[in-house]
């Protein structure tokens, strides 16, 4: 990704990049919906047509995008210009991610009847309960959508099945864990919910190409 370009992901979809030969500079952005939602009574007569949602998308950025992320930059180098204008410069970088015409999805999140919105509130369900055992038909009544709908737009969005979500989530978790050298291969397959430490194992094995004895800490906990 060259600088002027930005790449909106959805829901901490994980992200790889293979650029070797252009040089690129990245910038994590958090976006609050309860700020998206706070502009869009101001900004709704102006917003472009609904688009659909997508996981991920790649456009090239305007101007004013591009001054705001500077500016956004620039105040980490005086702590109180960070704490008093931050928060005014993030807004304006809502706004302006919000309206773009790559939005769409950001758009739909706003809508509480959205789809987006519907699949939104699962997912915040999965992050905060990943340990448990997820029965899908449930989750997809608990915001309202049949089982058939729910996997067609999760996947939309997230570009993974809610199970196969769950899973990231899980793996993710013990990879911290792991490599904070807190808990031993085997306690932290359990501790974010797996039942069988070998499939903890296969799994992990396969999402991040290394075993999970390999992200352990040479002085930290050993397997037993």
């Amino acid at each position: 990704m060259r600088v002027g370009e930005c790449l909106l992901v959805s829901h901490d979809l994980p992200v790889v990049a293979r650029i070797t030969k252009t040089p690129y500079l990245a910038l994590i952005f958090d976006l609050e919906l309860d700020t998206l939602r706070e502009l869009y009574e101001a900004m709704a007569d102006s917003l472009p047509p609904p688009a659909r949602s997508r996981a991920l998308t790649v456009h090239r950025c305007d101007a004013q995008l591009v001054d705001a992320f500077q500016r956004y930059l620039a105040l980490a180098w005086t702590q109180t210009d960070a704490a008093v204008l931050g928060p005014l410069v993030a807004r304006e970088i809502h706004y302006r991610l919000a309206t773009a015409p790559f939005g769409g999805m950001l758009r739909d999140l706003i809508r509480h009847d959205s789809h987006a919105s519907a699949v939104a509130r699962a997912i915040a369900r999965l992050r905060r309960d990943f340990r448990a055992c997820v029965e899908v038909p449930e989750l997809a009544r608990s915001v309202g959508m049949s089982s058939s709908s729910f996997h067609k737009h999760f996947k939309a969005i997230t570009a993974s099945s809610p199970l196969q979500y769950r899973k990231s989530l899980q793996l993710l978790e013990a990879r911290r864990l792991l490599r904070a050298g807190k808990l031993s291969v085997t306690a932290a397959a359990f501790d974010v919910g797996y039942e069988s430490a070998a499939q903890f194992s296969r799994d992990y094995s396969r999402k991040f190409a290394t075993s999970p004895k390999h992200d352990v800490p040479a002085a930290g906990i050993l397997e037993t």
